[in-house]
């Protein structure tokens, strides 16, 4: 190496961001890449900033949506040739994800390094169709849905032939899907407390909790409402629930947008999670 050259390193963060089959990816600039690759969004880590700040910061300019970090994927090291010398690049890969309902990706840093982003087909990077660096294909063979466990309580409510139901949101898992009032269980909480609180969110209504009918459990993958791709365990502890009244969401923004009294006989026509079948079936067993 001559005299004029130098030697640098350049410490990264990137985010694999995934939402069901597809892989959010950014375009390098022609002064990056001649062939117009695509590459993971994320760049350097500012001097004194977390590696996490920076994804956040990064992911924001190169593709305007608000990321959420989560475990460190891999950690890849490479080197090249530059101009003036060699070019050392760390680069710490993490899980990231964004918001279910989040909006289109667009640049919003102008002249930078990144041109263009797009949500792309996983199948279209492991099978080449979609041009890559290759830390992208790297980091989607390390990736694994994360695995989330929740516990959570439900209150069946019957009366004068008649189910009190809950719709779920856009921001739920099955959107659009009829269950039971209730949800997950806080830290410390006992699941009477839960059922309560939860009524009193989705439905506005006081209700008085009596006996445990049965404990569900469901298990599936999916994408959460923050994006997140998980494996899914949830754990559903249904009570007996006397409630009266017509009832109201008083929660907004979360995961009910309706609620409803629901003739016994109309049930069937909808679409249903299977817990609240459970339930029905099992107080009709009862």
């Amino acid at each position: 190496m001559s005299e004029q050259q130098v030697r640098r390193t350049r410490v990264a963060a990137y985010g694999l961001v995934v939402r069901g089959d597809q892989v959010l990816l950014c375009q390098l600039a022609p002064r990056v890449s001649r062939e117009g690759l695509w590459h993971l969004p994320g760049g350097g880590i500012d001097f004194g900033e977390h590696p996490r700040d920076a994804l956040v910061r990064e992911i924001h300019e190169e593709t305007g949506l608000d990321a959420i970090v989560g475990d460190e994927l891999l950690v890849d090291s490479a080197s090249r040739q530059v101009e003036d010398g060699q070019m050392h690049s760390v680069r710490i890969v993490y899980d990231a994800s964004v918001p279910a309902d989040a909006p289109d990706p667009r640049v919003v840093e102008v002249d930078g390094s990144t041109v263009a982003a797009a949500w792309h087909p996983v199948s279209g990077v492991l099978d080449g169709s979609v041009p890559t660096t290759p830390v992208v294909r790297l980091a989607l063979e390390k990736h694994r849905p994360a695995r989330l466990q929740r516990v959570a309580a439900y209150g069946l409510a019957v009366a004068d032939d008649r189910v009190l139901l809950t719709r779920i949101s856009a921001r739920g898992h099955h959107p659009g899907a009829w269950t039971l009032p209730g949800g997950g269980v806080d830290h410390g909480e006992s699941p009477a407390d839960t059922v309560r609180r939860e009524f009193v969110e989705e439905t506005g209504l006081e209700v008085a909790v009596g006996r445990l009918l049965g404990v569900h459990d469901v298990h599936f993958e999916g994408t959460a409402p923050s994006g997140r791709l998980e494996d899914y365990h949830g754990i559903h502890l249904v009570h007996e629930v006397s409630a009266s009244g017509e009832p109201h969401v008083v929660e907004q923004g979360g995961t009910t947008d309706r609620v409803a009294w629901v003739p016994l006989v109309e049930v069937d026509d909808l679409e249903l999670l299977d817990v609240a079948r459970t339930a029905l079936r099992w107080a009709h067993d009862r």
